[in-house]
């Protein structure tokens, strides 16, 4: 870990102040794994495998023993062991519900607003112009780009959260910064952007970047823990 920034994964340059954070709930993450083990024939073992699944081992692995499951599974491990392993879609807040029960989400992703422009109509923005303003509007440049695994094809497809608002993605994906058609909402620099989170709070989901995208949930969580700058734990 980077000692000069509490959270931050090894880097070979420390983050920016304004990089995109993914959030991992250790409360979610216990919760899931307890509802589990109440679970008849669910395992008694986490997957912590690659990287806990993007999510990181360590936390993963502290959160395990925190539920009371019975180990973990590593890449080390030759084969599951006699109790079975646990979904990890369910562990980590992916999959849908088993039995009436929704495991909660653990991942979120928040961007920063880094400044806000007017359009006029028929302006474009990003690469290609894919997409053109309808109407005099104002977009706002927010930290969050491929290299951080909003993948690119979710531009003109998606909503972001600011504030209690939501508002479309436009244009394509950049490298480490999306645009964002915000119109005459009270937005400043500096305002918090969930691109997705616990669908129960009022934020985005992360399976609408699945149907999006075309990718599975897992596939977009994996990326996106791995190529964050900055991940923290929240209760």
């Amino acid at each position: 870990m980077n000692e000069a920034i509490p959270g931050a994964r090894d880097r070979r340059f420390p983050p920016p102040a304004f990089a995109p954070v993914v959030l991992l709930s250790r409360g979610a993450l216990v919760s899931n794994i307890r509802a589990a083990l109440t679970i008849e024939g669910a395992g008694r073992l986490v997957d912590v495998r690659r990287d806990g699944w993007g999510y990181g081992e360590d936390f993963v692995t502290r959160g395990a023993v925190a539920a009371g499951a019975d180990g973990v599974l590593t890449d080390q491990d030759a084969a599951p062991l006699a109790s079975g392993v646990i979904d990890p879609g369910w562990v980590l807040g992916l999959s849908g519900e088993h039995r009436a029960r929704h495991p909660q989400a653990v991942m979120g992703l928040r961007g920063r607003v880094l400044s806000l422009k007017e359009l006029r109509a028929g302006e474009g923005v990003s690469y290609g112009y894919t997409y053109r303003a309808k109407h005099d509007t104002r977009v706002a440049l927010v930290t969050g780009g491929y290299a951080q695994g909003v993948v690119r094809s979710l531009g003109n497809r998606i909503s972001v959260a600011i504030g209690e608002g939501r508002f479309a993605v436009a244009g394509r994906v950049a490298m480490d910064v999306s645009v964002v058609e915000v119109g005459t909402a009270e937005i400043a620099r500096g305002d918090d952007v969930v691109f997705f989170g616990d669908p129960a709070a009022g934020a985005p989901s992360i399976a609408a970047w699945s149907e999006a995208s075309g990718l599975t949930v897992a596939e977009i969580a994996a990326t996106v823990g791995r190529r964050a700058a900055i991940v923290q734990e929240i209760p």
